[in-house]
């Protein structure tokens, strides 16, 4: 009994379960199935850039300059009308997000300022050659175009494309050599993922990835072939049949780019079957498909749906003219690389940058891979529709659209209906507080105390006994915190003293080889403690000259920007700060250690500027007059997170950041240059930025030994 090889959509989809399962219970050889996953990837991208010119130059170039102008006017229309339908869907998803409360950590990516968005840069290039180094996709594209059109005008080009067409049709076999090899790659690739996932990744944004998931699964196995089989002689199964290896595929790898010549091969062999009279379309495929790389079409609108999920999981209010705005402004950032476009399409809505770090995840985990799929799908539907339409084979099945409008909107509806159902049935609980309260340590910590007032008694007049000294016979050193000094210094769940500045001063009571004393006092007693000897230093405060004449500082630690703290529907007041200058009706709360007299008297003319003690004051319900708390973004991220109704915006232009230093004696130059050396030390061996990381961003909680 011979033994049958199962078709290549068996093999692959078998090879993907076996990589998940092997690489789930296995991580051992992974450098080799990493490296086997890359070869095979790259190895599918190879052929793709020169497949994509060469087929965009034999396509328009042997096109006649009528039916150039019929293919392209056709086009224009149903890509627009099938951008039309995806956006329907993608704004409907939203009805699958339930109500919850979320807040975020401090995150770089909310004070990183985000390069102007240039279209002429992107599609045009001064040097092809540097475009196709560097897979710049729709300089290459706007190139091979212009070649194609320029070859159209030739009379005596009949060689040239027969040579461009082999050339093309060898690059396809290339293609097709490689795709034999999908079994092994995708099985690398599924247990490369296995090995690599990360679980706790997902929380968070499993709102996002089963919507996303069920928006996909309706626009490729509902949506798009249901329209092509209603209006074109196309069947439903051969609509799936021409997309299902490469929706495989492309899944698996997570890029469409890879799969481009099998679609456009795919394609071709049902459009011949189906017109076998017209040779000419199968040129539609070969200009279609590599164009709709960079449109901003199929995959890429999901990006759109991402914008949609920050602003709900951020709290925004989304007006349907944030939806309008969205789609006038949003769209052509979709030109180059999502990736790229994603912290400007945030900014329309005002979402907070760090938002990016969620993308960046969902799209490793599961995101670049739907995008991908319904890219498959998107492509392969558009040349039949534009060949139909040029043939003018419309056949309108009547009954079956009839049905298809009512029953798929409908299902569809309920789909994400259902979705938000059962995501509110879920017991969900705001997780940012606890996630902030529960931390320890980072490091190995030493002996301390701490006193929750410092004793009434002390001693206030001058002392110039040196500080270090001072220390070593005392056996600790004595450091003054703030109260409501988050994340710098606080109480956690257990009634630990810890945060940022705590932590560094525990290392450098490690370094000193003595304990801690910690003492928790008011901003305006820190001068007089630190000057009587009693504190030797305190935690930190921002490098400003109100705090520059009133102490001697070490050198920086660590930054903060300038950002506000306001209630989530409140965001776009304060997102640049021309407009919160000039608006008149402002009252802003500005904590003391952060009032710049000079600064505020010569900026906030129109507007009301108080200074209050405490950012705790800002939230209570006597303060609710003051429109937004202008604070370090850092310490205002922390603060959200305890209050989750409000966020955090850096207005822009953003603002050079302002420096943290620690309050020291005044007249203790042998401590300032210790403490000079000591930071420097530590933030030379990433210390520091290690603290930072762990306190302000929640970055790798790893428990390590310091030395």
């Amino acid at each position: 009994m011979s033994f049958v090889k199962p078709p290549l959509l068996v093999q692959i989809i078998l090879a993907m379960i076996s990589g998940l399962l092997l690489g789930y219970y296995f991580s051992t050889a992974y450098s080799v199935i990493d490296n086997t996953a890359n070869a095979f990837v790259t190895a599918l991208q190879m052929t793709v850039l020169p497949y994509i010119v060469l087929s965009l130059v034999v396509g328009i170039g042997g096109l006649t300059p009528s039916k150039a102008k019929k293919v392209s006017q056709q086009s224009l229309l149903i890509i627009l009308m099938m951008i039309a339908i995806v956006l329907f869907f993608i704004f409907s998803t939203p009805l699958s997000f339930p109500h919850w409360q979320h807040a975020e950590f401090y995150s770089n990516n909310t004070i990183q300022s985000v390069p102007e968005f240039n279209l002429v840069d992107l599609f045009i290039s001064a040097n092809p050659f540097h475009a196709l180094a560097n897979t710049l996709i729709p300089a290459v594209v706007f190139f091979s175009i212009c070649m194609g059109l320029g070859l159209m005008q030739i009379k005596s080009k009949r060689q040239t494309l027969l040579m461009l067409t082999n050339l093309q049709q060898a690059t396809a076999n290339i293609n097709g050599f490689i795709m034999k090899f999908a079994p092994l790659g995708i099985f690398c690739i599924g247990w490369r993922a296995a090995v690599t996932l990360d679980a706790s990744q997902l929380d968070g944004l499993v709102v996002y990835m089963l919507s996303a998931i069920v928006l996909v699964i309706l626009l490729c196995f509902v949506v798009f072939p249901a329209i092509v089989a209603t209006i074109t002689p196309f069947g439903y199964r051969e609509i799936v049949r021409v997309s299902r290896e490469p929706m495989i595929t492309a899944f698996a790898t997570g890029s469409f780019f890879s799969v481009l010549p099998v679609i456009v091969e795919n394609t071709k062999k049902l459009l011949k079957n189906k017109y076998p009279q017209d040779n000419d379309l199968e040129k539609i495929s070969e200009i279609i498909v590599p164009i709709s790389f960079s449109l901003p079409v199929g995959g890429k609108l999901l990006a759109l749906l991402f914008v949609l999920f920050a602003a709900w999981f951020s709290g925004a209010h989304i007006s349907f003219a944030d939806h309008v705005n969205l789609v006038v402004a949003g769209l052509p950032q979709l030109f180059g690389s999502t990736t790229l476009a994603m912290q400007n399409l945030l900014e329309l809505f005002n979402v907070s940058g760090a938002m990016f770090d969620f993308y960046l995840v969902a799209e490793n985990l599961i995101g670049a891979r739907l995008s991908a799929v319904f890219s498959v799908v998107f492509s392969s539907c558009l040349p039949l529709l534009i060949a139909t339409a040029m043939l003018k084979r419309f056949t309108i099945k009547w009954r079956a659209l009839l049905r298809n409008l009512a029953i798929i909107p409908l299902v569809s509806v309920l789909a994400f209906l259902s979705l938000r159902f059962s995501f509110d049935s879920i017991s969900h609980q705001y997780q940012g507080y606890t996630k902030f309260i529960e931390r320890d340590f980072l490091f190995n910590d030493v002996k301390s105390s701490h006193l929750e007032n410092s004793p009434k008694n002390v001693e206030t007049r001058p002392s110039f006994s040196p500080v270090l000294k001072r220390i070593q016979q005392r056996g600790f050193i004595r450091v003054g915190y703030f109260r409501d000094d988050l994340p710098y210094a606080f109480h956690n769940n257990n009634g630990k003293l810890v945060g940022f500045d705590i932590e560094i001063m525990n290392q450098l009571a490690i370094d000193l080889n003595v304990s801690v004393e910690f003492v928790r006092i008011f901003h305006h007693q820190a001068e007089a403690l630190l000057q009587s000897g009693y504190l030797d230093i305190t935690t930190g405060i921002p490098v400003i000259p109100d705090n520059m004449t009133k102490f001697t500082l070490t050198v920086p630690y660590s930054q903060q920007s300038l950002a506000f703290i306001v209630k989530d529907e409140r965001r776009i007041e304060f997102k640049k700060w021309s407009k919160i200058i000039e608006n008149k009706t402002l009252i802003i709360g500005i904590p003391e250690t952060f009032f710049y007299q000079t600064a505020v008297e010569r900026n906030f003319i129109h507007n009301k500027a108080w200074e209050i003690s405490t950012p705790r004051l800002f939230f209570k319900e006597k303060y609710q007059h003051i429109d937004g708390m202008l604070f370090g973004a850092a310490a205002a991220s922390a603060w959200t997170l305890l209050h989750p109704e409000y966020t955090v915006i850096v207005p822009k232009p953003v603002l050079a950041p302002i420096s943290m230093a620690f309050p020291i004696n005044h007249n203790d130059q042998a401590f300032e240059l210790f403490m000079r050396n000591w930071i420097n030390m530590k933030q030379q061996s990433n210390v520091i930025d290690k603290l930072f990381n762990y306190w302000i961003s929640n970055k790798s909680p790893v428990k390590t030994n310091n030395k």
